[in-house]
This record gives structure tokens, sequence and C-alpha cells, in this order.
């Protein structure tokens, strides 16, 4: 009788902290997944609001979460963007609608991301709707999710 305890509390002890630890580990991924997509919507509301009268913070808040290829086209083009939204007085008011992980590890991810904006500028003061559909692939970095890439795809 006493063994049967014995192996009951062990059998017990042992499912319990196969549990917890399955649970840890769920809870874990989960929050990796929401951090993923945490930074993908930042990213990507980032690079659909710009405003002509404060694009260098607009461009900054781009930049701040880019890195890689994406970052140096991004800043190779700031000048010219800067003149072309100035010239133009261009305001991007963006909407990510949703966002979705196409695959994910412990140091990158795909991510596409359903986006709307309201464009306004010379062209069309009244203002007309813009739909993107991007595909971000994101890096880990220093504990930060940041932006390698960015595709606009169908």
């Amino acid at each position: 009788m006493t063994m049967g305890l014995v192996l009951s509390t062990v059998l017990t002890t042992a499912l319990t902290i196969w549990l917890t630890l399955g649970l840890y580990t769920q809870r874990e991924a989960d929050q990796s997944r929401q951090n993923i997509l945490a930074a993908a919507r930042q990213s990507a509301l980032n690079f659909t609001s710009l405003d002509y009268r404060h694009y260098g913070r607009d461009s900054a808040n781009v930049l701040a979460s880019a890195t890689g290829d994406f970052k140096k086209q991004f800043t190779a083009q700031t000048k010219q963007l800067t003149e072309l939204v100035a010239q133009n007085k261009s305001v991007s008011e963006g909407q990510v609608l949703e966002a979705g992980i196409v695959r994910s590890d412990e140091d990158s991810a795909r991510v596409l991301v359903v986006a709307d904006s309201k464009v306004t500028n010379t062209a069309v003061p009244q203002g007309e709707a813009r739909a993107y559909r991007l595909q971000l692939d994101l890096v880990h970095r220093d504990g930060r999710w940041l932006t390698s890439d960015v595709e606009f795809v169908g």
C-alpha cells in the first residue's frame, strides 16, 4: 500500500512538472508571436503614416524600427522623399487592419500586413483611400524585432 502511494505521488508530481513546463513553453511562444505582430503592426503603421509638416520625425520613426537593406534603402531615399513630400504637401494617415505571421523562429519572422491609408496632397486635396498589402521580414536584434525588408504584395 505504501509503495503504491509513493508511486502515485511520484507520477502525480512528474505529470504536474511536465504540464507546468508545457504551459510555460506555450506562454513563451504566445508572447513571442505577440511581440512579432506588435512590431510588424507598428512598422507598417509608421511606413503608411507620413506627414510633410513633420516628415523628419515620421521618417525617423520608420528608421527606428528598421535594419539591414530596408534601413539602407529608406535612408538613401530620405532626402529625395523629404523634398517630394514637402513639394506635394503629402499626408498619409495609415491604419493597420490585419496582420498574420507566415513563419517565425527565434531570430526572424515574415508577417503579412493589410493596411489602409487616406492620402491627401496637392493632386487630391480631398483625399483618396489606398490599400496596402505588405510582406514584412523582421529580425530579432538586441531584444527587439526590427524590419529588414518590406515588399508590396498582391
